[in-house]
């Protein structure tokens, strides 16, 4: 009687060849997952740098509401000081005239509306910047998330791809913190 061959040499590649395809799931995931990262880091860059230019703008804004506000009380202190001059000169026929008075107190109404103005802006400013503060932190936790990712990958340590979706977690709170605050 023959000897039955068992095809052991077929089954152990089967199984190293389905313990390849499971490190290779392994890879998929880590590398999609990466992606999703790269996507969060870009949108958290984007929406950084759009509250950085608008609280540059405002704070330009509120430079120049700040710059007209100086001009006005250049405006009302010459208005006073005309006022106060033809009153003080003896015996002058030129009496001081109810416009002077009319323009101080425009001028002292105007000044506080501008100062009011200039200081939503600057209020507006620093919202945003703390705003792009937030998500600046949110990018950098990606980016750092995904080169641990990388260094899982290459090392092909599963241990350093979870910190990495952790380290993503945390980066998405901060990404929604920018947005919601």
């Amino acid at each position: 009687m023959e000897e039955m061959e068992i095809p052991t040499e077929h089954l152990q590649e089967a199984i190293h060849e389905k313990a390849e395809e499971e490190k290779e799931k392994w890879v998929m995931w880590v590398a999609l997952s990466t992606a999703f990262m790269a996507v969060l880091a870009a949108i958290a860059g984007l929406m950084g740098g759009h509250h950085v230019n608008e609280a540059l703008i405002d704070q330009i804004k509120a430079s120049d509401q700040w710059a007209y506000y100086q001009a006005k009380g250049i405006k009302r202190e010459i208005s006073a000081s005309a006022d106060k001059i033809l009153e003080a000169i003896p015996g002058s026929k030129v009496v001081p005239t109810a416009e002077l008075k009319e323009a101080v107190a425009r001028y002292e109404k105007e000044k506080e509306e501008i100062k009011a103005t200039a200081e939503e802006h600057q209020k507006a400013s620093e919202e945003h910047l703390e705003k792009h503060v937030t998500l600046a932190k949110a990018v950098t936790i990606f980016q750092i998330a995904i080169a641990i990712s990388a260094i899982a990958i290459l090392t092909r340590k599963k241990p350093l791809w979870y910190g990495s979706i952790a380290l993503t977690l945390a980066g998405a709170v901060f990404l929604l913190l920018g947005i919601l605050h």
